[in-house]
């Protein structure tokens, strides 16, 4: 994969835009969802709400209009922030029981007196739209059919949109959440990659970093991946969303990497795009 040299002289990046490629995936999203309806199949995500996270309400209310637009039902359900880890439980599990419902959400993080890890093992595995409930993460550990987190799958078509190859390259991933960095070097190692994991205890990081033909970033720290940190012709894919000075910023250093990568993605109008469609397409596997 090679840069652009632009007739200047200059090498530039080219720039993957996640908003494009989401909205030509979900328009074959909006054709299933049509074809179930004829089947008198009505896809249907219920998200569940927590309190009043402004991060939280904005991600929700762009999934709401995601489902509209392909024409799947979405329900969201608004809970107090002093809702008990209890009277939480009991709603998963009416909804668990609900036909009408083919795919579940409660939206991270939560309040403190809720324990995160029960709520995501009580969702049903054949609603946990998310993918982060145990029997989804040990299907996909060992390359089952399942439902595939949000954002690593997103990164995958992002990258095989792009055409890039995948078996082979040397994936390296920043980051070891639950939600983003082990689960997508799982989904590239499943495809044939050869993948490292870097987090914040890793020793000379940049000598990893410098490696990686495809570099994922996920560790909200803004900027934190500089141009020196990058191997020349790189695929960089950026997942950080950090706020500075009032402006979406990513974990890579966007002006200076683009000098040196094939390809980058944007924050925002990356990966973010992707994470919904990838949840909608969930919702469409649940329905049917």
């Amino acid at each position: 994969m090679k840069r652009i040299f632009w007739g200047s002289g200059q090498i530039m990046a080219v720039v993957i835009d996640g908003k494009e490629i989401a909205k030509s995936y979900r328009l074959k999203l909006k054709e299933e969802v049509a074809r179930l309806k004829e089947q008198r199949i009505q896809p249907k995500l219920t998200v569940v709400l927590i309190g009043e996270d402004p991060a939280s309400q904005s991600y929700v209310r762009g999934k709401e209009k995601a489902a509209q637009e392909i024409g799947m039902e979405s329900d969201l359900i608004r809970l107090p922030a002093e809702t008990s880890e209890s009277e939480l439980l009991q709603l998963i599990e009416r909804l668990n029981a609900d036909a009408s419902v083919h795919g579940i959400l409660v939206q991270l993080p939560l309040p403190e007196q809720i324990d995160e890890s029960k709520v995501i093992f009580a969702i049903s595995p054949d609603k946990d739209v998310d993918g982060f409930h145990p029997v989804s993460v040990g299907k996909m550990m060992i390359g089952e059919p399942t439902f595939l987190p949000c954002t690593p799958n997103g990164i995958l078509h992002l990258v095989k949109e792009m055409n890039v190859p995948i078996q082979g390259s040397h994936v390296v991933v920043v980051g070891r959440s639950q939600i983003v960095g082990k689960p997508v070097g799982m989904l590239f190692l499943n495809e044939s990659a050869t993948v490292s994991y870097c987090h914040s205890k890793t020793a000379n990081l940049s000598e990893m970093t410098r490696q990686a033909d495809i570099l994922i970033v996920a560790v909200g720290v803004p900027k934190l991946i500089t141009a020196d940190m990058v191997k020349p012709d790189a695929v960089v894919i950026d997942v950080g969303v950090n706020r500075v000075d009032g402006k979406l910023v990513g974990d890579v250093e966007f002006d200076s990497v683009k000098e040196v990568a094939s390809m980058i993605t944007p924050v925002p109008g990356g990966v973010g795009p992707m994470t919904i469609t990838m949840l909608l397409h969930n919702t469409i596997e649940a329905a049917r």
